[in-house]
């Protein structure tokens, strides 16, 4: 029972660096007045020297003991995958003011900003500690305890123990982008629609109006301009303005094949293109259009059909969430004929995947060739932006030549298979993975602002 108290009160109290200083000055110090005295004396006066430090060092141990701050953890239960999370640490000192050190027990798998935190916290105080953790594969995780050192009130002893603070995180796609990208949305909407209404772009009816000059003569409304002379006998011609249509459907076809297995910037492409259609959902809902997901690979494995509203973005992450990419050769006819047989009115079909060249994306290319003219398609291709830096850097040696000759050969076999798609009438958008949601967004307000779906 002795024995494993003694192991016990060793795990929970540890010397500080000044402990080992005192210690081997004793050592230094006292032997060595053995030339001005006797030896034994010296030597039995270390021996004390060392055993006061030590009990020192044990007293200032229990005095800390009783004197522990209180730690608590402050994280999110949904994490954004590829995204700095915030996790926040609240110290509370109540009795005594001190050096602390805190380990806190993330998942292994996370990259953290800092692994040990160290703050020095005032008497009666509080105090807030903070890091990032970094996830890169979605999924369910255990976060552990969270390990305390507390520096003694004499700096002999570190006070050692962990508290209890386990609890389960999701590492979903990435919510923090999802939310400032809803927030740009709302500030734009607004004048967007007025703008629109100015121009009289549209295909729905919103309302007569005085003809101004500028206007386009084809949205002069000639009959409700004739009863107006009959009755008020004002000449003045009437205008119809015409807003766009909100109830339009947008599907997104979403790859989950080979291809996107690969990493990317640290993420598989895979979660580069379910942050990609996540996005560019969120701007269809914002916008009133009616947005399904198909994700596929040798076949369509889910699919969701179109809906409109916030709570069916909810839907949509809670049913995306938990896809991983497959290594499987994507069948795209499979996905595009899901499509011509579930809808015949025309709407944009948005897919999201990686292309080779020509030959290796035949399949593919034949495919949204097949949803013009009645569709409007659109290619959207996730791009490994180190292939850029490659065929675009600096070549000191011949390996290095090598290696940008490659590149630079797969940007131009990707451009002519863009080529052809574009002669087909396919939309195509290309840029690097971590970097496509922006361009994908502005992309299709423009298609929303000229009416093409």
């Amino acid at each position: 029972m002795l024995s494993s108290l003694s192991t016990l009160t060793l795990v929970k109290m540890l010397p500080s660096k000044r402990v080992y200083f005192l210690l081997a000055l004793g050592i230094i110090i006292f032997p060595a007045l053995s030339i001005f005295i006797d030896i034994e004396l010296g030597i039995l006066i270390a021996l004390i020297f060392d055993g006061v430090i030590l009990a020192l060092t044990f007293t200032d141990g229990l005095l800390s003991r009783r004197q522990r701050v209180e730690v608590s953890r402050e994280v999110t239960s949904r994490l954004s995958i590829g995204r700095d999370n915030p996790v926040l640490l609240k110290v509370n000192s109540q009795d005594s003011q001190g050096v602390v050190q805190i380990c806190d027990y993330y998942p292994h798998k996370f990259d953290v900003s800092q692994s040990i935190l160290k703050t020095t916290i005032p008497a009666n105080s509080t105090k807030d500690i903070s890091y990032t953790v970094k996830p890169l594969k979605r999924g369910e995780y255990d976060w552990g305890k969270i390990q305390i050192r507390q520096l003694g009130s004499w700096g002999l002893a570190w006070d050692n123990w962990k508290i209890p603070a386990e609890t389960k995180v999701k590492v979903y796609p990435d919510l923090i982008g999802l939310r400032s990208l809803s927030i740009k949305l709302t500030l734009e909407s607004s004048g967007s629609m007025r703008q629109l209404r100015r121009q009289g772009i549209g295909t729905e009816f919103a309302e007569l109006r005085n003809y101004r000059t500028g206007d386009d003569l084809r949205l002069i409304d000639w009959k409700a301009t004739a009863r107006r002379i009959a009755t008020s006998y004002n000449s003045s011609p009437l205008v119809r303005v015409l807003e766009p249509d909100n109830e339009q459907t947008m599907i997104i076809l979403l790859d989950r094949g080979r291809l996107m297995t690969a990493q990317v910037n640290g993420l598989q492409r895979f979660d580069w293109g379910l942050n990609t259609a996540l996005a560019l959902s969120l701007a269809g809902l914002q916008r009133g259009d009616r947005v399904g997901v198909g994700v596929f690979d040798k076949q369509v494995s889910t699919w969701i059909p179109p809906e409109r509203g916030q709570n069916h973005l909810n839907h949509l992450i809670d049913r995306l969430t938990p896809i991983q990419p497959v290594l499987l050769e994507s069948d795209y006819l499979s996905a595009v004929t899901k499509v011509v047989q579930q809808y015949t009115r025309r709407c944009l079909v948005a897919v999201i995947t990686d292309i080779v060249d020509v030959t290796a994306s035949a399949e593919l290319l034949a495919s949204l060739m097949r949803l013009t003219p009645r569709y409007l398609p659109f290619c959207i291709c996730l791009r490994d932006p180190q292939v850029d830096k490659l065929a675009h850097g600096f070549t000191p040696n011949v390996q290095e030549a090598y290696t940008r000759a490659v590149s630079l050969d797969l940007l131009l076999q990707r451009q002519v298979a863009f080529a052809k798609l574009k002669q087909k009438g396919v939309l195509v958008l290309d840029a690097p993975a971590n970097q496509i949601t922006d361009q994908l967004i502005d992309r299709y307000l423009q298609l929303k602002l000229r009416n093409l779906i």
